[in-house]
Parts: C-alpha cells; sequence; structure tokens
C-alpha cells in the first residue's frame, strides 16, 4: 500500500483539495475510486488509470460520461505518492501550465522534506 498525500503550501492551500471540491457527486466518486486504485497499486499503476509524463510526474486518468479529468502526481521514497493538481481536460494533450504547477510543487515538497526526496 501507498500513502496517499495532498499537497499544501507552506500557506495550508491544498490545490487538489480545491479541485475534487468542484467536482459533481458521480464524478467525485469515480476519481476517488482511481485514487484508491494508486494507493493499492503505487507505482505499477498504468493505463489507463495512470500514465507517466515527464520528469518524475504522473497523471491519474479518470473518464465518466463526457468528463475526463486528470490529478498530477508524484512519487516520494516510503511509498508516499503526492498528489498536486487536478484539471477537467479539454484538449488532447496535458496542459503545459498544468504541469509546471505540479513542477513547482514538486520542488517546494522536495525542498521542505529533502528527506523524503527520491
Amino acid at each position: 500500500m501507498f500513502e496517499i498525500i495532498s499537497y499544501e503550501t507552506e500557506d495550508k492551500i491544498c490545490p487538489v483539495g480545491d479541485f475534487l471540491n468542484t467536482l459533481e457527486p458521480k464524478l467525485l466518486a469515480k476519481t476517488m475510486k482511481t485514487i484508491d486504485l494508486l494507493e493499492e497499486n503505487g507505482n505499477k499503476l498504468r493505463k489507463p488509470y495512470s500514465e507517466y509524463i515527464e520528469d518524475g510526474i504522473f497523471e491519474l486518468r479518470v473518464i465518466q460520461a463526457l468528463n475526463i479529468i486528470r490529478i498530477l502526481y508524484f512519487f516520494v521514497v516510503g511509498k508516499k505518492a503526492i498528489l498536486t493538481n487536478g484539471f477537467v481536460k479539454k484538449t488532447q494533450k496535458t496542459p503545459k501550465s498544468e504541469i509546471k504547477i505540479t513542477k513547482k510543487c514538486k520542488t517546494d515538497y522536495e525542498r521542505r522534506y529533502g528527506h523524503e526526496k527520491i
């Protein structure tokens, strides 16, 4: 089992939590089931549920009816997955702006918890 952690800024802002709070109940339920799969399978989770993006960043993939949700995350030592941000996917490629947010969160997390760095 992997520990799932929602990234928080030093000001206690949780981007992925804020995103999850915007989802309608059925979509939230399916997203939470996919997060449970990540908890159970960790870095062994693959398509259609997870895909590697770049620089140690992965995306959780959720499709429910016409909604396509992505939650970006990375792993740290100790079987931990850090969920950073989520978005409704509207284009074929993952937006660079979302990847940039995750990279910033990853850098911040590693700065604050460097002893857990991969």
